[in-house]
């Protein structure tokens, strides 16, 4: 028997003869004269402290009283069940992480990485505060979208009282938590889970949005995206003619996505039939165009139409000229420079 287990068994057999010091000396002693060996065998048969295997000792005292009586004997460690106990596997698990906090203490200059990791709480205790704030103002905003502040019905001046009250409190807790009963440190622990968990979601979620950002605004359009109702893109070259497969790019080369992306689906308007598109540029929906087809090949060509001025009259064309009557083209150039609708 190594000197951390006999360590362990005297200071068990200790508080148990504590917890029996209402008995006379004489049956104090007889109840414990083998309890030493009985407790090396216990701790030798599997893993996990004496207290892990037999319970605290004022319990082990109790039913030592009501089992073995003042005829010797002592209480067997419980049956093991074929469900691993959360005892069971910290164990298991707590050997090893100690043997990493050492190693890997000396890669950051700390004898252990938890000494490290210790003189970060205080920072620990900041962060959760604020997490705090957001998610409960989350839940009770009804899952609304999320911003750097806990906004509840959009007041700045509330999110910041709020967050420094959620601050202050964490901070308590953090000092208080160290001489909390076993019960509350658990659900403590259990919140914190639910906390980064919280975060993580909150982090995946700013860094989608900030990637799939669509929108290139121009002027002041009071924070919104002015092409968030946009499902399709037409392009037209100077002759009326839509241009299809058309990709959109900026000043650095980087493509522009508007609409619904690719795939998008097409609804026949007669019909009402959807289909999904083939085409991998713009229009996606090159039947739905907002503008009739250009007109056959051999009519006369489009010809910009300077605006008259009011009261003016216009020149009379010469010789040769296009005929006065203009065709009927769609579609045809407005005095602005756009587009109409053919009518």
């Amino acid at each position: 028997m190594n000197s951390t287990v006999a360590d362990e068994v005297a200071g068990y057999v200790s508080a148990v003869r504590g917890a029996l010091s209402d008995l006379p000396p004489s049956v104090i002693d007889e109840l414990l004269e083998d309890l030493p060996e009985h407790l090396a065998e216990v701790r030798a048969e599997g893993n996990g402290t004496l207290r892990d295997r037999l319970g605290e000792p004022e319990a082990y005292a109790s039913e030592l009283r009501t089992t073995a009586g003042f005829v010797g004997g002592f209480p067997d460690p419980p049956r093991k069940t074929t469900w691993v106990t959360p005892t069971e596997v910290w164990g298991n698990l707590e050997p090893v992480l100690r043997r990493a906090d050492v190693k890997a203490g000396p890669v950051i200059g700390y004898e252990k990485a938890s000494d490290f990791l210790i003189l970060l709480r205080p920072a620990w205790w900041l962060l959760r505060g604020y997490l705090v704030a957001m998610a409960t103002a989350w839940i009770l905003d009804d899952g609304g979208s999320r911003g750097l502040l806990p906004r509840l019905g959009g007041s700045t001046l509330f999110a910041l009282i709020w967050l420094g009250c959620c601050v202050a409190a964490s901070i308590l807790v953090g000092r208080r938590a160290g001489g909390w009963s076993k019960w509350p440190r658990y659900a403590l622990r259990a919140g914190t889970v639910l906390l980064v968990l919280f975060a993580i979601s909150g982090f995946v979620t700013a860094d989608n949005d900030t990637r799939n950002y669509d929108s290139y605004p121009v002027g002041d359009y009071g924070g919104g995206n002015p092409y968030s109702g946009v499902q399709d893109v037409y392009v037209y070259d100077p002759q009326g003619h839509l241009v299809q497969g058309a990709r959109l790019f900026d000043q650095d080369g980087s493509p522009i996505q508007l609409g619904s992306g690719y795939p998008a689906y097409c609804s026949d308007p007669s019909t009402g039939e959807t289909v999904q598109s083939r085409s991998l540029g713009y229009p996606y929906c090159p039947e739905n165009a907002p503008f009739t087809a250009p007109q056959p090949s051999g009519s006369a060509p489009l010809v910009p139409v300077s605006p008259v001025p009011s009261g003016s009259v216009s020149p009379t064309p010469s010789t040769g000229s296009v005929s006065s009557a203009r065709p009927s083209v769609s579609p045809s150039v407005t005095p602005s420079g756009g587009f109409g609708n053919g009518k």
